[in-house]
């Protein structure tokens, strides 16, 4: 078993990393690493800076588990390197991870696998081509709602789209979904209770994710079971469709007609106190250190 032989290797947990979202890893992996380490396993953080290999190598890092969000931790880039030096590692590989945190390029896969997400807009010469308001603008490659505007006057579509390209990548401008905000954490194929998130203020922005009481969660989400089947399958659908692996959490939006539509999926979930995915384990009897460990059971190379 995965679980034997990573407790006599000596597992680095890969957090912090120079991207926005730094802050939001070093709490993820600093909540992994003390719960590798109540485990019994041999574990150590590893600061994902500019001299990462390096330190890999030094610290003779013989299993990675990725506690990094955002742009190189993310999006293939620590992947592709830990397949490189034939470092097992958590979670999803190369292909899923860089298709998955560049929306744009998702949301194509999405489509061409009949995945219900939500209408999007051109964009060329700085302007939307025929937006109808009102409209989600985000960067294409940032996570944890930074740089996303809802606009739904005119004068404040190119403000946000100044926004988001000030934080990676050409913007995506796609259809307002009005309606309630789901998530569904899904580890290893297995879908956990949905969760529905309802900010006190505004929608689930930056500071509604790691504000504590600024949002309201609940475990499960009151909906019909005909309902959860419904949005469960398109999650699954869509962490299928971007061949995903270990864990992943999808955002949904669900219209008030009962029609689920995927967001986006992120393929290193946040694993912090206010953080969902932890949540939902919690809902099927999963403490925390018993998700960090199943999680560790996952990692390998050679992935998809």
């Amino acid at each position: 078993m995965a679980k034997a032989a990573f407790k006599d290797k000596k597992i680095g947990v890969l957090l912090g990393g120079i991207s926005e979202e730094r802050e939001i890893s070093l709490k993820t992996g600093d909540a992994v690493l003390k719960a590798l380490l109540a485990k019994g396993y041999k574990a150590v953080p590893i600061d994902a800076g500019r001299d990462i290999a390096e330190r890999l190598v030094s610290e003779k890092i013989e299993v990675a588990f990725i506690a990094l969000h955002g742009r190189y931790g993310e999006d293939g880039c620590i992947q592709g390197l830990l397949e490189v030096m034939g470092i097992p590692y958590t979670g999803s590989g190369v292909q899923a991870s860089a298709v998955a945190m560049d929306k744009a390029a998702a949301k194509k896969l999405f489509l061409h696998h009949g995945v219900s997400t939500p209408g999007s807009f051109g964009y060329a010469g700085g302007k939307a081509v025929k937006a109808k308001l009102p409209v989600v603008v985000k960067p294409s490659t940032q996570g944890s709602a930074i740089g996303v505007t809802i606009v739904r006057k005119k004068a404040g579509l190119a403000p946000a789209i100044a926004e988001a390209k000030r934080h990676g990548g050409e913007p995506v401008i796609e259809e307002y979904i009005e309606g309630r905000e789901l998530t569904v954490s899904i580890l290893d194929g297995r879908v956990l209770p949905v969760i529905e998130i309802r900010p006190k203020e505004g929608f689930y922005d930056y500071r509604a994710k790691y504000t504590k009481g600024a949002t309201d969660f609940i475990v499960p989400a009151p909906l019909t079971k005909t309902l959860e089947k419904k949005v469960s399958k398109e999650a699954l659908r869509a962490y299928e469709a971007l061949r995903c692996s270990g864990a992943a959490r999808v955002d949904v939006m669900l219209k008030k007609s009962g029609k689920p539509y995927v967001l986006e999926v992120n393929t290193i979930p946040g694993m912090t106190e206010l953080s969902l995915f932890p949540r939902a384990a919690g809902a099927v009897g999963m403490d925390y250190p018993a998700l960090v460990e199943e999680m560790l059971k996952g990692a390998g190379i050679n992935k998809v």
